[in-house]
């Protein structure tokens, strides 16, 4: 499946708006990445995609990246330093387990949803709105394969 047909329309917006909530309530980033396929390690694309987007930028180091590679049906869920930092070890997982939950029955934008609620709920607990926190991420879901 293409990329930029992984998700509906109204499920594009459902996700960039489930970001802009996140973000209200946070001074974190979140960021979603589609790529038609990941390559040999998930992971890697994953490490590559948020390089790429500029997303090690922040100035808290709280990003948080949703790749997700649509043909290869596999996606990583990543954070910078400073989120990592402070979530427990297996908070990673937990988000992942929560998404998959979803794409077991093909719901991929309400997976990516309740991915993104998780996070930002975390996000507001350890990087909370700041007086002159600003959107430092597009919001919007990009399409870029890792290379």
């Amino acid at each position: 499946m293409d990329s930029k047909s992984f998700l509906s329309v109204e499920e594009c917006r459902n996700v960039v708006d489930a970001i802009v909530e996140a973000e209200k309530n946070c001074s974190g980033e979140i960021r979603v990445n589609i790529a038609n396929t990941a390559g040999e390690n998930v992971m890697q694309a994953a490490v590559d995609i948020f390089y790429s987007l500029g997303m090690e930028k922040t100035i808290r180091k709280n990003g948080v990246l949703f790749f997700i590679a649509s043909e290869d049906r596999r996606f990583a869920v990543i954070g910078d330093e400073g989120i990592n930092n402070v979530v427990p070890d297996n908070f990673w997982n937990d988000v992942c387990a929560l998404m998959i939950e979803y794409f077991k029955k093909e719901e991929y934008g309400a997976g990516l949803v309740a991915g993104i609620r998780k996070c930002g709920e975390k996000l507001a607990e350890f990087f909370p709105p700041v007086e002159d926190d600003i959107d430092e991420l597009p919001n919007e879901i990009s399409y870029e394969d890792a290379k």
